[in-house]
């Protein structure tokens, strides 16, 4: 799998090949504390003092590389792919050598510090459910009560969590087809949009 950059970070990438290699490393570190505690403007001005160019351009070249590595380490790129991911860039081969190095060296850790940011929300981990019907009562002979009783099992990381539930039938109905309902929703244009714009 490729990652497709756009023009933007391309851009701002661009400015790499102007400088020697260990600029390079030393920019590939920044990106690391950016991803590891935020970004941190003393450092950009400190930089850009150093190589005589605005803080601005150092900034989008830090963003540029953070967002290079946090992308291609969420899709777990193999280094092959990496390497076709920043062909398009222009980078001579010892510039391409370096990044794919750092980016090697540090996969694992920006998983990890990515996993640490995403929420945590309980997923779903299996469903139990019995049917009971009551037939009759004292005061009503031929009544029939469905009542469906669901035992749901969820989890996260470090937890699991069971959670018994009871309805009716008429309510079970009315649960499956706004879930129905959501779903379908999800299938819009407009809502996978959204979700296109939420995982960039």
């Amino acid at each position: 799998m490729l990652l497709l950059l756009e023009d933007e970070h391309k851009e701002h990438l661009e400015f790499l090949t102007s400088v020697d290699l260990e600029v390079v490393k030393e920019f590939c570190r920044i990106a690391m504390e950016f991803i590891r505690k935020g970004p941190n403007l003393k450092v950009y001005h400190t930089a850009a003092q150093k190589l005589d160019v605005n803080a601005e351009a150092v900034q989008h070249v830090v963003e540029g590389l953070m967002y290079l590595l946090t992308e291609c380490a969420k899709l777990m790129i193999s280094e092959i792919d990496f390497q076709d991911s920043i062909m398009t860039l222009g980078f001579q081969e010892d510039l391409k050598q370096q990044l794919v190095q750092f980016y090697l060296e540090n996969r694992k850790e920006i998983r990890a510090i990515l996993c640490k940011m995403s929420m945590d929300l309980p997923h779903y981990h299996n469903l139990e459910w019995r049917l009971d019907v009551q037939l009759a009562s004292r005061s009503l002979r031929h009544h029939i009560t469905p009542i469906v009783t669901m035992k749901l099992h969820t989890g996260d990381c470090e937890t699991k969590e069971v959670t018994v539930l009871q309805t009716d039938a008429v309510n079970l109905l009315h649960l499956t087809q706004t879930l129905q309902q959501a779903l379908d929703e999800m299938k819009s244009s407009h809502c996978r949009r959204i979700v296109r714009n939420i995982n960039k």
